[in-house]
């Protein structure tokens, strides 16, 4: 079986948008096996020196998303490792109107029930998806969260380098930010506005996010 093949990842209760994914065989050559990640987070303040894979996500929250649960998601993916094959798995149930925007660099890419196959992932491929998930949910009192992740790009029990950059529109002047795990520190940047808030995360291992917003009228 070739090295590069890949399995796709377990999924979290409310939102997934994580692509399984193989380090390339250069990472693998130039990196020793006492410092592989075995899947604890790792911040990091530097990444390599060439670029690891991109995962940009854009949430919008609006009315309709207090009352329903359901948030519309536009997601991109660049430098993306050379594989076979690979997939973006959305938990079941969770994601409706899933629709591909863009691929690029990809032998083949299709929609398959809540997923997304992939098949001959060349150098510089580009990915983009468009979907509607079940992502907000009520908390006890006057909030709200929004969990995604597990982001990881892993090879066998192995985690590398990878970007993720999150943006959560408010459609909405019912919600305001609230707070966020894990919080901002170095390799995990926040930025927060009265429409929303921004995170650029640089790490290693499996990264979860929980976003709270409070209502600020009924």
């Amino acid at each position: 079986m070739s090295c590069k093949r890949l399995s796709p990842y377990l999924l979290p209760l409310f939102f997934l948008a994580s692509l399984a994914q193989a380090a390339s065989e250069e990472d693998l050559f130039f990196k020793s096996v006492a410092d592989v990640n075995d899947g604890d987070l790792r911040f990091l303040a530097q990444g390599p020196d060439k670029p690891v894979h991109h995962h940009q996500n854009h949430i919008t929250i609006d009315d309709a998303s207090l009352a329903e649960g359901w948030v519309h998601l536009r997601q991109c993916h660049t430098h993306l490792d050379a594989v076979p094959s690979s997939q973006v798995t959305y938990r079941e149930g969770f994601v409706r109107n899933l629709r591909l925007t863009r691929a690029e660099g990809i032998g083949q890419a299709w929609v398959q029930g809540h997923t997304v196959q992939l098949e001959n992932v060349g150098p510089n491929a580009v990915l983009c998806i468009e979907a509607d998930t079940r992502a907000l949910s009520p908390l006890e009192g006057n909030s709200h969260f929004l969990r995604n992740g597990p982001y990881m790009r892993r090879f066998l029990d192995g985690y590398y380098p990878m970007r993720v950059s999150l943006s959560v529109q408010l459609a909405t002047p019912r919600l305001r930010f609230a707070g966020i795990s894990p919080p901002a520190q170095t390799g995990m940047q926040v930025r927060t506005t009265p429409q929303g808030v921004d995170i650029e995360a640089l790490f290693e291992g499996q990264l979860r996010t929980e976003i709270r917003f409070e209502l600020t009228q009924p």
